[in-house]
Formats: C-alpha cells, sequence, structure tokens
C-alpha cells in the first residue's frame, strides 16, 4: 500500500492547469496514461522511499481529475484520506471476482484491485460515464474518482491495477443490514447459517424481507438506460439499512438474520408522518439528504408464501419501521462478453433462464428495474 500512496501523492499534488468541465475527445483515448518511475533513492520529481523500485501509471488523469472536480472532492482531503498516517483497512476476503478491497481509516474511500479486462471496460465507457455523471446529477452509479497502475521492477515485473472509489457506507450511523440486490433469485440466498449473520454480512434478493417506502418515489431509469447502452450487466443495488429505533436501545431491532421483530408501537419514540415533513422542510437537515444517501424513509417488514421458495417479493405485513437508507448501483464494470453468454448458455439448460443473473444488458435492465419499482413503494 506504500507504493499506492506514495503514486496518489504524486498524482494529485502535481501542479496541474485548471480545467473545464468540457473535455477534448483527446482526454479519453486510452493512450492517454502517464508513467512515473519511483527509484527507491528518490528522483527529481519523487520522494526516496523504503519500498522496491517501481513504476506507477495514471490512466486518463485529466478525466479523473475532472471527475474529482465535478464530485466536489477537494484535493488535499482526498490526499489525506488516502496516503495518511492512518494504514488503509483490508476487508476480511476477497470478492467472488477475486478483487481485493481496501478502505480509508475516514470510510470516505474503497479501493479496489482490478483485472485487466475491467480496466479495459472502465476506459472503454469512461466518455459515456462522464457524460452522464455531469449530466444525471442524481445518479445513483458508482462514482470514480482514480484509475491507476503500480508496475513493480525486477524479475517480478508484476502489475497490479486498481480503482478509488467512493464509499456508499461512509456515514456516522451504524448500518445494521445490507443487501446486494439484483432481481434474480437463483443463487441468491445467503449461505450463512443464521446464527452467523451480522450487521457486516452482505444478504441478497432471497433474504430480503422489507418494501422500502420513501417520501417521493425516485427513478433508476436513467442509469439503467446508461449501462444498457454500455453493454454492462451483472450489477447490483446495494441498500445499507439503519434502524432508528435501534440507535435509542443500543440493539438492532432483529431477531437472527433477516427479521426485524421489534414492537412498533413500543416506547421508543417514533418519526411520524408529520416529524418526516418536518425533518424535510428543515434546510439544514436537508442539505445531508441526497438521492441514496441519508434518506429517511419507513420500511414494511414482507412475508414470502411457505410454497414458493424463489419468490422475490412477499407478501407486506403492516409491520412498519423507521429507517436512515442508503443505496447505489454497484459492479458497473461486467460487459457481456463470451464469458456471461456462455455461463448464459449453460445455466439455461439446467435452471430457468428468467432467474439467473447472467443475461443479456437488454432484460437486465428491464428486470432490474421491474424488481427495483416494486421494493421501493412512495410511502402515502
Amino acid at each position: 500500500m506504500l507504493n499506492l500512496q506514495l503514486g496518489i501523492r504524486h498524482s494529485v499534488g502535481r501542479p496541474a492547469p485548471a480545467t473545464s468541465l468540457d473535455l477534448k475527445a483527446s482526454a479519453f483515448d486510452p493512450k492517454e496514461k502517464l508513467w512515473t518511475k519511483f527509484p527507491s533513492e528518490g528522483s527529481k520529481y519523487t520522494p526516496p522511499h523504503q519500498s522496491v523500485e517501481f513504476k506507477w501509471k495514471d490512466y486518463c488523469p485529466v478525466v479523473f481529475r475532472t471527475l474529482r472536480k465535478l464530485f466536489n472532492v477537494d484535493a488535499a482531503d482526498y490526499m489525506l484520506s488516502i496516503c495518511g498516517n492512518d494504514a488503509l483497512r483490508e476487508l476480511s476476503s476477497p470478492g467472488k471476482s477475486g478483487s481485493f478491497f481496501y478502505l480509508t481509516n475516514d470510510d470516505g474511500y474503497m479501493i479496489k484491485t482490478m483485472k485487466k479486462a475491467e480496466t479495459k471496460v472502465l476506459i472503454r465507457m469512461l466518455p459515456a460515464y462522464y457524460n452522464h455523471v455531469r449530466a444525471c446529477e442524481n445518479t445513483l452509479v458508482t462514482k470514480f474518482f482514480g484509475l491507476h497502475c503500480v508496475k513493480l521492477t525486477g524479475t517480478a515485473q508484476k502489475k497490479v491495477r486498481f480503482v478509488i472509489m467512493g464509499n456508499l457506507f461512509c456515514t456516522g450511523h451504524s448500518i445494521h443490514r445490507r443487501f446486494d440486490l439484483k432481481g434474480s433469485s437463483h443463487g441468491r440466498l445467503t449461505t450463512k447459517p443464521e446464527s452467523e449473520i451480522d450487521p457486516n454480512t452482505t444478504l441478497k434478493d432471497l433474504d430480503l424481507n422489507f418494501i422500502f417506502r420513501l417520501q417521493k418515489n425516485w427513478q433508476v431509469d436513467k442509469d439503467c438506460e446508461f449501462l444498457e447502452q454500455e453493454r454492462i450487466m451483472d450489477y447490483s443495488l446495494l441498500v445499507g439499512l439503519h434502524f432508528r429505533e435501534a440507535s435509542k436501545d443500543s440493539a438492532t431491532p432483529t431477531s437472527g438474520a433477516r427479521t426485524p421483530t421489534g414492537n412498533p408501537d413500543s416506547g421508543n419514540p417514533r418519526l411520524s408522518r408529520a416529524d418526516m415533513d418536518r425533518f424535510l422542510l428543515d434546510a439544514s437537515k436537508l442539505a445531508s439528504i441526497k438521492l441514496g444517501i441519508n434518506m429517511p424513509a419507513r420500511v414494511e417488514r414482507t412475508m414470502r408464501r411457505s410454497d414458493c421458495e424463489n419468490q422475490l417479493v412477499g407478501e407486506p405485513t403492516g409491520e412498519f419501521y423507521d429507517v436512515i437508507l442508503y443505496f447505489g448501483v454497484i459492479d458497473i464494470l461486467q460487459d457481456y462478453d463470451i464469458s456471461k453468454k456462455l455461463e448464459h448458455a449453460y445455466k439455461s439448460m439446467q435452471y430457468d433462464p428468467t432467474s439467473i443473473s447472467a443475461v443479456d444488458p437488454k432484460q437486465y435492465s428491464r428486470r432490474f428495474k421491474d424488481f427495483i419499482f416494486k421494493i421501493f413503494a412512495e410511502d402515502t
């Protein structure tokens, strides 16, 4: 991680002319990259360090510098978060893709190691991504702040590519339940026994037993249209719930893995509809709320029919909980390549083709939207 931090200091701290948000096409050229050599003894442009000699690559540096400007990221704060004295925290295990994830100490940024194929996808879609996030202020897609590569010199010649992203759960609230939702049912149930599930466990579609009720309905159409046009599939809606009652009781209102059981009519103060309206009219509190971030809402508990194990959305029970919601669209770098087409063909012979995750981007987008509109409803 020292190599990464040295490289980030160099990239972000390097003097650069002010850039307009209207970027030239050349800024997005896949060949637009900067290599910097970091010898252990230091150089005219780099400090001495205790790591082995390495090379550092910045992909499309002008584009990512402008994205950070667009996302209102302060350069000094960004550098301090990633390169401060506090070490980056490695998450417990690599994801299914084999990538490793690291969090900054302030939880503001997540760093993910990348396969070469993912790097190519991000560079290919970068012009469309830039235009999309610029045009859609309330986009829910992952925020990317930098794409880099470390290449060790010598006999190893090992390359490590990584991307720096925003962390959706950067909040002072405890996240009591988190869900990774795709709108498919095959393999979409946690394999952990209920006794081992805790707030850090990421649950899946068939674990979900809530309908989310917001003050205003919201649209995910534009994000899905963008991803469909870029031939992207297999993305997810990551949802985090903070139960307001738990912050008063110091215990999550849940029994076991998936089912909140606290009594909605207990003595705990609750956020009434009038209270919520006042909350949303309070300018100081409203400023901290954005689509998918710090959103006050209610969730209604649902229950699946016992004769339908793969029922994606259960039946409403009338049992409500006040929550703070966090959500965003993640894993947006998987295109519908030959491996996904083969996976679709193989699994379609064994399972219901509509239940599997690996489907073409148009079908994936339609199914994803249909599912989102079923689990998110306007709170009337």
